[in-house]
């Protein structure tokens, strides 16, 4: 359905149903251009935000693992100290030309914005940040057993190429439909690579 239908609307008074209607789950084959469009973003962020509340930042999801099938959507995943000014980070952010998409404080703090969500669809460049404070997260294990062991990766781009059938209009339906492979391996990862993202212990 083109985006023309919804012209009259902001995102922010659609409808889930028109959302994902209007953005549903596309997949592609692995773009090179992926590792440059993160590194872009990254120095924008290293540009904007205060380096010392900033840990890591890492390019995650499936455009991160050469080779795999993935939604045209890069994943960053920006971690901060716990003395950071959420408040002030978030427009900091806004500013910058990110859409906050969702946020929550319990059981941890947790927020996604993104870049490239239009009222006419997706931009050529599409973009999703996940901000979180710095922690052992799977995300970052994952997408090292899927570089490190091809046949998982091509295992679980089958695994997409199924789902997409069926949920191409239900991002929740497809990500639930991913959860017990992805917890699969992220299990097998970390026991490969103990701790290998988890902060250091302060006495």
């Amino acid at each position: 359905m083109s985006g023309e239908i919804y012209m009259g609307k902001e995102l922010s008074e659609m409808t889930l149903e028109e959302l994902w209607e209007l953005f549903p789950i596309i997949l592609k084959e692995h773009n090179i251009d992926y590792k440059n469009w993160y590194e872009i973003e990254q120095q924008r962020l290293l540009n904007c935000i205060d380096k010392n509340h900033i840990i890591r930042i890492n390019h995650i999801g499936s455009s991160a693992v050469e080779g795999l099938v993935a939604k045209p959507i890069v994943d960053i995943l920006l971690e901060v100290d716990n003395e950071i000014n959420i408040e002030q980070l978030t427009d900091t952010l806004l500013h910058n030309g990110w859409i906050l998409m969702s946020s929550q404080k319990n059981p941890c703090m947790k927020m996604v914005f993104n870049k490239g969500y239009t009222k006419e669809g997706f931009a050529e460049k599409v973009y999703h940040l996940h901000v979180r404070y710095y922690d052992n997260w799977n995300e970052l294990y994952f997408r090292d057993y899927l570089i490190a062991h091809k046949e998982a990766a091509s295992e679980y781009g089958k695994l997409k190429l199924r789902l997409i059938k069926k949920y191409e209009h239900d991002r929740d339906a497809y990500t639930d439909a991913k959860s017990d492979f992805i917890l699969k391996y992220t299990k097998k990862a970390k026991e490969e690579c103990v701790d290998k993202y988890n902060p250091p212990k302060t006495v």
